[in-house]
């Protein structure tokens, strides 16, 4: 029997919704499913396949905490291995038979009682809902004048074109962050000639990557102290880097690394200073590379330290004046981060849209709940990044939340479960109120941080130790809470 209803429904088979389906699932509740809109699991780590394509987090933390990994081959895990990670454990933890593949929500409204949804295989009804539909999902590729006309190859870095043969084209790289920072090197030597059009210099750090033995691996796996041991060191040593986030005058002395490794990879002086960072080092996302800069000193590799103003048939045009005659553009431009696309598709029940209530700065409490919207819980929300920790440990203390929220709601028959507004204020007051002492605010740079309506909606400014502790909290006294009444009569 095909069923279409469910005390919970989780959108999205990545690392967040499996995370929960696998948590919920522990917690005793088994009446639950998983709708996945693609034909397999994996979330941003199956869309993401281009060259070099890897984790810019240590192994050791890439993973849930209930199911450490003591098999990583890298110190950062490439693509492939994460995925295969991902499927394991959701295999392991008996979750993969809960998946519903091919399933597209399109739209899904809160009715009073139950959550109604529309999708590409018809309609379905949950309690609650969980969206891990997280916010490194949908390409954002920039509305330029005249690509649509482009007679030759565009494809963004999240939706890689393999079949696309580089060897000997005239490619232009648009973007210069995570992504392109991982596959600039590894194309660099195959195209016939690379224009990458910076419009901001990034901070890229050494990468302390490396080939973990096989004797190291069986080790980790033979004693899980040792593992556990290693998991805290790279904790520490993580947290030590957010500490400086929160202590932008710290980070200015980090630099100091950056600019040696720039200094010692780039001779050319011109180059250099095109390369050289204007503001401090984590207002924008840090990044890693021990190959990227020296991809950038190939002859066969322009690099134009502006903006794309315009496509004009098959020539690129930088708000500079340069320009490059291309045969392909990919574009490495990130995600619709703040503006996630599943925000449009919910909706309270007066009939307006996540959207409608975020007006373009989204908020929850906890970055995990909003006002108005009962029984929803959204995985890797707004105000919740940091520059250095694992998007694991903020899952899995959204989780802890999540999971008390609606094992509370089950069980004790609560119809509804929904945040109060003043809760929600308050949370979020005292997020924005501590952003300015950060390098998110003071750094000096914009960022994708930053909403339409310049409102940092995105970073978290405290340690993870506090996002652990506040956020994995769950307390009823915070909710509105729907309860049946019984009806007596003579």
């Amino acid at each position: 029997m095909d069923q279409r209803h469910f005390a919970v429904l989780v959108v999205g088979a990545g690392a967040s919704g499996l995370g929960a389906a696998i948590r919920l699932g522990q917690a005793g509740v088994d009446d639950l499913a998983v709708l996945e809109k693609a034909g397999s699991l994996g979330g941003t780590w199956r869309d993401n396949t281009y060259p070099g394509c890897a984790c810019d987090v240590p192994s050791a933390l890439y993973s849930y905490s209930f199911a450490p990994n003591p098999g990583w081959t890298r110190a950062f895990a490439g693509q492939a291995e994460i995925r295969a990670y991902l499927a394991d454990t959701a295999s392991r933890f008996g979750v993969t038979d809960k998946i519903r593949y091919g399933v597209e929500v399109t739209r899904a409204q809160w009715t009073g009682s139950l959550w109604e949804l529309e999708t590409s295989r018809g309609p379905y009804t949950a309690r609650v809902l969980v969206a891990g539909t997280g916010p490194w999902h949908e390409p954002l590729i920039p509305d330029l004048p005249g690509l649509a006309d482009f007679p030759g190859e565009v494809f963004h870095s999240a939706r890689w074109n393999h079949g696309y043969d580089l060897a000997g084209k005239r490619v232009a790289v648009i973007g210069t962050g995570a992504s392109a920072v991982q596959f600039v090197p590894r194309i660099a030597g195959e195209v016939g000639r690379l224009h990458l059009f910076q419009r901001t210099a990034q901070w890229v750090l050494p990468k302390p990557d490396h080939h973990v033995p096989g004797v190291e691996r069986f080790l980790l796996r033979r004693f899980p102290a040792l593992q556990r041991a290693l998991r805290s060191a790279e904790y520490a040593a993580m947290e030590t880097l957010g500490f400086g986030f929160r202590h932008p005058w710290l980070l200015r002395q980090v630099q100091k690394i950056g600019l040696a490794h720039l200094r010692l990879s780039v001779r050319d002086p011109l180059l250099r200073k095109a390369l050289t960072p204007d503001y401090t080092l984590g207002c924008k996302r840090l990044l890693m590379s021990n190959t990227y800069y020296r991809a950038l000193t190939l002859s066969h590799v322009d690099v134009h330290p502006t903006a794309v103003r315009s496509v004009v048939g098959d020539r690129v045009l930088g708000a500079d004046g340069s320009s490059a005659e291309v045969d392909a553009i990919i574009f490495g431009t990130g995600f619709h981060i703040l503006d996630m696309p599943v925000s449009s598709r919910l909706f309270d029940a007066g009939g307006r849209s996540l959207d409608d209530h975020w007006k373009g700065s989204p908020q929850a409490y906890a970055g995990t709940t909003v006002a108005g919207f009962p029984n929803l819980y959204l995985l890797l929300g707004p105000s919740l990044g940091t520059g250095h920790s694992s998007a694991f440990m903020i899952m899995e203390a959204q989780l802890r939340h999540t999971v008390a929220a609606v094992t509370r709601t089950l069980s004790s028959g609560w119809t509804s479960l929904s945040v109060r507004p003043s809760v929600q204020d308050a949370f979020n007051a005292e997020v924005q109120a501590a952003l300015p002492g950060t390098v998110y605010q003071s750094g000096g740079c914009s960022s994708y941080y930053t909403d339409v309506n310049g409102r940092n909606s995105f970073s978290w400014p405290f340690s993870t130790g506090r996002l652990r502790s506040a956020v994995g909290s769950f307390d009823e006294a915070d909710y509105e809470i729907g309860r049946v009444h019984a009806v007596s009569g003579e």
